[in-house]
């Protein structure tokens, strides 16, 4: 079992793929920082890490969040009172009380729908007992069409 292992991969790294051209693939493996051993590659090694202290501090940006945004952060739940929102808050912060406050009304809308659907199946099945259906509202309205049509057709 080892042995087909061992065929696999050694066939693996003979074979070409084809439409990939092997001076590119050689400086591929030229450029990054690759340890080739027994045709095998493995991950590049650590490079040096620069101090603390040195390396480059990113801020987040703030934002200032209007009255909206506001009511937006107190109705997604991250903050119980308007007293309690920081002058400035993060885009990654108001991002997330916006996506919650759409799942939100997301479900809103689909419970309404369900109850919407519900009230009419109600509705139609009350409308069939008393024998309001479409097929019989259209025959009414078609002979009163009719009865209308020669009573004009006898004044003229």
């Amino acid at each position: 079992m080892g042995s087909v292992r061992g065929l696999r991969l050694l066939a693996g790294s003979c074979l070409r793929v084809p439409g990939r051209d092997a001076s590119s693939s050689l400086q591929l493996t030229r450029n990054s920082n690759l340890k080739r051993m027994n045709g095998f590659c493995t991950k590049p090694q650590e490079s040096t890490k620069v101090p603390p202290s040195s390396a480059p501090r990113h801020r987040v940006p703030l934002h200032k969040p209007t009255d909206w945004e506001r009511k937006i952060l107190i109705w997604s739940g991250r903050f119980k009172k308007e007293e309690e929102i920081p002058e400035t808050i993060s885009f990654e912060m108001l991002d997330a009380a916006k996506n919650r406050m759409r799942v939100k009304i997301s479900y809103i809308m689909i419970a309404l729908t369900v109850v919407g659907c519900i009230f009419m199946v109600i509705e139609g099945k009350k409308a069939a007992k008393r024998h309001e259906t479409l097929t019989s509202l259209n025959l009414e309205k078609k002979a009163r069409l009719r009865e209308e049509a020669a009573l004009k057709a006898k004044t003229e």
